[in-house]
């Protein structure tokens, strides 16, 4: 049977899935292998990964693909915190060298149009009009179709990190009227997006994030019988007040927020805020599939059988 494999580092961690697809077509989960990191501790003023970091990701790196069994041909790319850093080469070089594992980095449109096909195909290709939204660390993906593939792509640096250092440094907020001028420049910044897709009637909105999942389980919290696997407009709105009040270090005991996304999860809320009204969606279901799922089922469907 058809396995294929993607290792995912990102900000918080070094993913190892393998997966193949069954022969009614469905993505089945083989292996999977998480080894944690903070590599947001470790950026310098001017984005640049120090030395701790980058020794932190070839650990990493060695750890998840581990020589303890067999491994199909692993895809190994890098999200933003390394491919938008000044010293990304270096990164890149000096973690092959340790560990033989060249990471590739896929440009943000990427990013975006392969977490269209993931949503696509996890919604069902028989739903309508698709509506796909990604909060990441450093920027923003938005893809929209009719189709398998999408027809409008979008990557803005408006990710809850970036937010985060470039607005709200160390997670905080100073004020009411702080918090209202981060809430003015996301919105500006989506206003001035030309052709910024649009739900549509009759279509499906999905978001394809950690942000947007721990956000919908904080409001599920909070509000009862709703769900963490929809997000309304009105219940992300009632955790603001919560999620500002809170410092950092407590954040990561609301239910939801993990600890490692705490200093980051004010401004995760408040983009997926100002990218729903930007988008003109009153709520959103969150699909578990992404960038890494969407790398999976291409990956498979050119994969010779097996």
């Amino acid at each position: 049977m058809r396995q294929a494999g993607v290792l995912d580092v990102g900000c918080h961690s070094a993913l190892l899935t393998v997966a193949r697809r069954s022969r009614a077509g469905v993505l089945e989960p083989v292996l999977s292998r998480k080894v944690r990191l903070a590599l947001h501790r470790s950026l310098g003023p001017d984005g640049r990964l120090r030395r701790p970091g980058i020794r932190s990701v070839q650990r990493a790196v060695a750890e998840a693909v581990a020589a303890d069994q067999q491994l199909p041909e692993v895809y190994a790319f890098a999200t933003s915190v390394i491919r938008d850093a000044p010293n990304r080469d270096e990164v890149i070089d000096r973690v092959a060298r340790v560990t033989g594992i060249r990471l590739r980095v896929l440009p943000g449109k990427e990013e975006a149009r392969l977490a269209y096909v993931a949503a696509r195909r996890w919604a069902s290709p028989a739903v309508g009009p698709l509506l796909v939204l990604d909060i990441g660390g450093g920027t923003v993906e938005i893809a929209s179709g009719t189709a398998g593939q999408p027809r409008a792509v979008y990557s803005l640096l408006l990710g809850a990190r970036t937010v985060t250092r470039e607005h709200l440094p160390g997670g905080t907020v100073s004020s009411k009227r702080c918090l209202a001028e981060v809430r003015r420049h996301l919105r500006r910044s989506l206003s001035a997006v030309p052709g910024l897709p649009q739900a549509e009637p009759g279509g499906h909105v999905v978001a394809c994030s950690k942000t947007f999942t721990q956000l919908a389980r904080l409001a599920a919290a909070r509000n009862g019988p709703s769900t963490p696997r929809r997000l309304t407009l009105p219940a992300l709105r009632a955790t603001l007040p919560l999620l500002a009040a809170a410092a950092p270090e407590h954040r990561g005991t609301l239910p939801g927020i993990t600890p490692h996304r705490a200093e980051q999860s004010l401004a995760g809320a408040l983009v997926a805020e100002a990218l729903m009204e930007a988008c003109g969606s009153h709520s959103v279901t969150i699909c578990p599939w992404s960038t890494r799922e969407g790398l999976l089922l291409e990956r498979l469907s050119s994969a010779p059988a097996g």
